[in-house]
């Protein structure tokens, strides 16, 4: 066997010990909350699948997971952990609610791009922040993205309960945190009578081709991804790396932003509180679980979309709480974690390569005996 033919099986094997892993450590805390291992998981992975309405609401999911895990990726690949994608997706719903309210007699061919460039500006210009804060100061992105998260939704909700909120819950005094209702001309269109499912799909996926494109295909990917393996070398080589830290930022937080205006003018077409629906932080995982490539985040977003759809129904079906889906979403952090520890350590792989090559040499000798 070569050795990249090993590399290849190790690697194989690894992910699918660890798929195992964490299959056996969700069982386990089904077991111990008294929850039906086998059923639960049959309604997690296989019911919404049954009927087609409830498979495109899982589809409705993959939109935002999949715009957020682009840009995360697009950080991740540049050396800049982007933990900050809740808040930025806030403020893409905030810029795109402003231009969608305030410009109500703008037409289709108008309202609909300008509402969507207001909430890439807006995610991007947050995303901005940290990242100047790191490349020129220094300042941990882990620190200053998950601090931006907290004022971002402190934010939204002051917007919502002041110079957003809808002037009918002045009148009635009921004071819901919630912008009035967009202009039909500012939603996205429908895509099949009977579902909610949007055109946003087809900007989702376009732009995981383009970023594929960036990242390997131009010169300016080259270098953010130089900057990202290497910063030192990368500096030798002449690339500005403060520079291309920045800009991942800004593309990172512009996705975000452009998720939430996506979401907010397909499915929603409204401003509402708690419509972030924690998007921001699990595109995260969505991301790694793709491996920071195109090709598997489409595929990985749709996977969390079905769990998130199928953790709901297990509360009806299962009696199993929705929390639950946030526990395996933990389960599936750590495997991810643990396997890019094992796939990624030199040592490790060549203790196996070596035990594997002693072993087929003893074979050898056993059967030439």
């Amino acid at each position: 066997m070569t050795k990249q033919q090993f590399s290849l099986v190790y690697k194989t094997t690894v992910l699918l010990i660890a798929i195992a892993a964490a299959a056996l450590l969700g069982a386990m805390v089904l077991w111990a909350i008294g929850a039906p291992v086998l059923k639960t998981f049959l309604v997690i992975f296989l019911e919404p699948l049954k009927s087609f309405y409830i498979t495109t609401e899982v589809l409705i999911r993959l939109i935002p997971l999949v715009l957020i895990a682009l840009g995360i990726a697009v950080a991740f690949r540049s050396g800049i952990l982007n933990i900050g994608a809740e808040g930025q997706m806030l403020m893409g719903i905030l810029g795109a609610t402003i231009v969608a309210t305030q410009m109500p007699g703008l037409p289709r061919f108008a309202i609909i791009p300008l509402s969507m460039i207001a909430g890439v500006i807006f995610g991007g210009a947050y995303g901005f922040i940290p990242g100047f804060l790191k490349a020129k100061l220094g300042v941990s992105e882990l620190l200053s993205t998950v601090m931006l998260n907290y004022i971002a939704a402190q934010t939204y909700i002051l917007c919502l309960r002041g110079p957003l909120i809808d002037p009918a819950e002045l009148v009635t005094g009921s004071g819901t945190p919630q912008s009035i209702r967009f202009p039909r001309q500012a939603w996205l269109t429908r895509m099949v009578p009977g579902t909610r499912l949007h055109t946003g799909i087809i900007i989702a996926l376009v732009l995981a081709v383009v970023i594929y494109f960036f990242l390997w295909r131009t010169s300016w990917g080259y270098k953010m991804r130089a900057a990202g393996a290497e910063a030192k070398a990368a500096r030798y080589g002449g690339i500005n790396v403060s520079a291309w830290l920045i800009i991942a930022m800004v593309i990172s937080g512009a996705f975000a932003g452009l998720a939430g205006a996506v979401e907010v003018l397909g499915l929603h077409r409204r401003a509402i509180e708690g419509i972030s629906m924690g998007y921001g932080f699990t595109g995260i995982v969505v991301a790694l679980f793709g491996g920071l490539h195109p090709a598997g985040i489409v595929p990985s977003a749709f996977l969390f979309g079905l769990i998130l759809v199928g953790g709901d129904m297990t509360q009806r079906m299962v009696g199993v709480p929705v929390n639950m889906v946030q526990v395996l979403q933990g389960i599936i952090i750590l495997t991810i974690v643990s396997v890019k520890m094992v796939i990624n350590n030199p040592y490790i792989m060549e203790r196996a390569e070596r035990r594997f090559n002693k072993s087929e040499h003893k074979k050898s000798e056993e059967a030439q005996a």
